[in-house]
C-alpha cells in the first residue's frame, strides 16, 4: 500500500479556488475504486500545528494499492488550469500506530523497523474540545523549535477542521535526526508527556514513511 500527499499552492487571491476544490474533488476521489482512503485538507501558515490558515495552500492525501494510487485526471487538470504550484510526495508507510476516522488507514504497521534513511512523518490528532486551551498553549514553542531542528528538510501543517483536527507532515534527512528532535529536545518531549498524562486527543495517528519519490 502506498499513498500520495499533494500540496497545492494557488496564486495570490486563489483562496476561493482552493475552497471550491475541497468540495469538487470529493466526487472523482469517491468513485475511484483504486483509492481506499482520502482526505481533503487545509494548511496552516507555519509548517506545523497552526490556528492561522493559509488560504492559498491546500492538501490532498490519497491512499491506495496502485503505485500512483489511481487516476486523478480531473484534479491534475484543475491544478494546471488555475496555475497551482504543486508539491507531491509518493510514500510507502513503514512504521506507525493509531487510527484516522476509526480506520487503520495504512493497515497493520510495525512500531519500529531497521530502516534508517530519509524519512517522512505524519502526526495527526483530533483534539478534545475541553483540551483545546491546553493543546494550543503548548504547541507554539515546539513549532518554533522544529523550524530550526537539525535534519529537517521541510514540514507543513494540514488539517480537516481548524483548531480541532490537526496534522503535521515533515520530511527528515534521517530517522536518527527525526528521533533526536522528537525525544531528546526537552520542550517536544514534555509536550509528548503532557499529551498522554492529560489525554488531549480523542483520536491520534503517527506514521513514518519511506519516500519513494518527491517532486
Amino acid at each position: 500500500m502506498n499513498c500520495r500527499l499533494i500540496i497545492a499552492r494557488y496564486p495570490k487571491y486563489g483562496g476561493l479556488v482552493g475552497i471550491l476544490s475541497m468540495a469538487l474533488f470529493h466526487f472523482p476521489l469517491f468513485i475511484n475504486r483504486k483509492i481506499s482512503f482520502y482526505k481533503l485538507m487545509g494548511c496552516g501558515k507555519n509548517g506545523t500545528f497552526d490556528k492561522n490558515p493559509d488560504w492559498n495552500q491546500w492538501a490532498l492525501l490519497i491512499v491506495g494499492e496502485e503505485a500512483f494510487v489511481g487516476d486523478i485526471t480531473f484534479i491534475n487538470g484543475w491544478f494546471s488550469f488555475f496555475k497551482a504550484n504543486i508539491t507531491q510526495h509518493l510514500l510507502q508507510p513503514i512504521e506507525g500506530h493509531g487510527t484516522w476516522d476509526g480506520k487503520e488507514v495504512f493497515g497493520k504497521l510495525p512500531k519500529q523497523t531497521d530502516y534508517e534513511g530519509q524519512i517522512a512523518v505524519l502526526t495527526r490528532a483530533t483534539i478534545r474540545l475541553n483540551k483545546l486551551k491546553s493543546f494550543w498553549s503548548n504547541v507554539g514553542g515546539v513549532a518554533a523549535q522544529m523550524a530550526g531542528a537539525d535534519g529537517l528538510i521541510s514540514s507543513v501543517g494540514i488539517g480537516e477542521v481548524p483548531f480541532i483536527k490537526q496534522a503535521t507532515f515533515s520530511v527528515w534527512e534521517s530517522k536518527a535526526q527525526m528521533k533526536n528532535f522528537a525525544y531528546k529536545m526537552h520542550q517536544h518531549a514534555e509536550v509528548i508527556r503532557k499529551t498522554k498524562k492529560e489525554d488531549w486527543y480523542s483520536e491520534e495517528m503517527f506514521v513514518r514513511f519511506k519516500i519513494i519519490a518527491s517532486r
